[in-house]
């Protein structure tokens, strides 16, 4: 029996129609939209199953809430979703044609030639001026009664992203610069999708403006130049055939790019602080490893030492995904999980842990003990997701604990912590404190402060 006879698919006459509901006149689902509830709840997938439709933002939209429609959308094999048409909808003004708003062949292009950017040899020049803007952040960070994790991490990503992408301080312009990412970055989830002064979508365009204005006279810099920040990289990146970035596929990227590496960061780095603090015993193991390298800065060569770390992260992740929704548009009618999807239509997948039995119920304690190495190349996208690494060891270098005997609980974790949300992560709340006496051992007490 063959796999093309056995994975056929139905009939159109066999396909059923996709279920769902409206929400509210005029606004539909918006609200919960916005501020992450259709991510944190399992409410639609007991009403209506694992492929449902709502309306948002004044359009209709698909969902996708079990890892098989995940997979089958993201895998798309059928080749009937884009990326870019669905994407577009809600950061194309603010992110325009960043790689991950491009489709088919001309993805592949742009990708083959930023690949360039990225060789081991471009990855290893890239360490050293993280490692300087992470000490000298560092070493301003001041323990005291309070100190909010949150917007210091928000500022080193940025500066770590700024100083690597470009080879140069923000200087005088820091500020503008990261008002402007900010902007573009809540632009998408506006609910006013029209420019009105003041208002979400407006400030996106003005920062996008900021953003452009400030990289298009380094690009010309940097195409003289010879340095090892990922500005000159992209300028000078090659294709296989010769082919180059414009000016504008250089300006384009780097914003996404900027964006992309500054945001998730933030709150990867944030989140993992969060359960540090919930779980001090392995809060001690990634610092005795830290602490075991001999050094304040990392090399290239000894990231593969920071294996508790990595475990951490990856958890970090799984419990808490910086990205937990994915947007296609149909382009043509297709079929998913046996419901015909027509063409033009956007459709949602959710990755924050899409599990029916899992997932949608919260996110349960955190176990690293459970994750393994990353696997070889050639394995599924899901494993090669988990093989990730961002490591920042000097970050925990303080240890966490309680501040006045304020307790964090575990299903508070289930909020999902992005710029625009009103469910706001606890790990933008936390604090540390200042180091407290050793407790006997066996003193399971976490560590986390809480600002009121």
């Amino acid at each position: 029996m063959s796999i093309e006879t056995s994975t056929a698919s139905p009939r159109p006459h066999e396909l059923r129609p996709v279920p769902g509901d409206g929400g509210l006149p005029v606004i539909g689902y918006t609200r919960q939209f916005v501020n992450g509830e259709l991510t944190t709840s399992r409410e639609r997938y007991d009403r209506y199953g694992p492929v449902s439709w709502l309306r948002a933002f004044g359009i209709k939209i698909v969902t996708a809430q079990c890892p098989d429609a995940c997979a089958e959308v993201l895998q798309n094999r059928s080749h009937a979703y884009a990326s870019g048409p669905g994407w577009s909808f809600l950061i194309g003004p603010f992110f325009h044609r960043g790689l991950m708003l491009l489709d088919s062949d001309e993805h592949h292009a742009h990708r083959r030639i930023m690949q360039q950017a990225f060789t081991a040899e471009r990855l290893a020049g890239y360490l050293q001026p993280m490692n300087d803007t992470a000490s000298d952040a560092l070493a301003r960070w001041q323990v005291g009664d309070r100190f909010s994790v949150y917007p210091a991490v928000k500022q080193l990503t940025l500066d770590v992203a700024t100083r690597t992408f470009m080879g140069a301080d923000l200087g005088d312009e820091a500020d503008a610069l990261s008002k402007a990412f900010v902007d573009c970055v809540r632009a998408g989830t506006a609910a006013v999708r029209f420019p009105v002064p003041g208002l979400r979508w407006s400030r996106g365009l003005v920062g996008r403006e900021v953003l452009e204005e400030y990289l298009r006279p380094r690009v010309a810099q940097a195409r003289r130049g010879t340095g090892r920040d990922l500005l000159t990289a992209l300028c000078h990146a090659r294709g296989e055939d010769g082919e180059q970035f414009t000016d504008e596929d250089v300006v384009n990227h780097m914003i996404f790019l900027l964006m992309a590496a500054h945001d998730t960061a933030t709150i990867t780095v944030t989140t993992m602080a969060y359960y540090l603090a919930k779980h001090p015993e392995w809060q001690e193991r990634c610092r005795a490893e830290s602490l075991a390298l001999g050094t304040d800065q990392v090399g290239f060569d000894e990231l593969d030492r920071l294996e508790a770390l990595d475990l951490v992260m990856k958890e970090t992740m799984r419990l808490i995904t910086p990205v937990p929704g994915l947007i296609r548009k149909t382009v043509r009618e297709t079929e998913l999980m046996g419901y015909r999807i027509p063409k033009h239509v956007r459709q949602r997948q959710s990755v924050r842990r899409p599990s029916p039995q899992r997932a949608l119920a919260g996110p349960g304690p955190i176990r690293p003990r459970t994750l393994r190495a990353g696997p070889a190349r050639g394995q599924g996208a899901s494993q090669r997701l988990d093989a990730l690494r961002l490591r920042r060891p000097q970050v925990h270098r303080t240890p966490l604990r309680r501040h006045g005997g304020q307790g964090v609980d575990a299903p508070d974790a289930a909020a999902v912590p992005v710029e625009h949300s009103r469910w706001v992560h606890h790990a933008r709340r936390l604090e540390l404190a200042p180091p407290a006496p050793r407790r006997p051992a066996g003193d399971a007490r976490t560590a986390v402060t809480r600002s009121p």
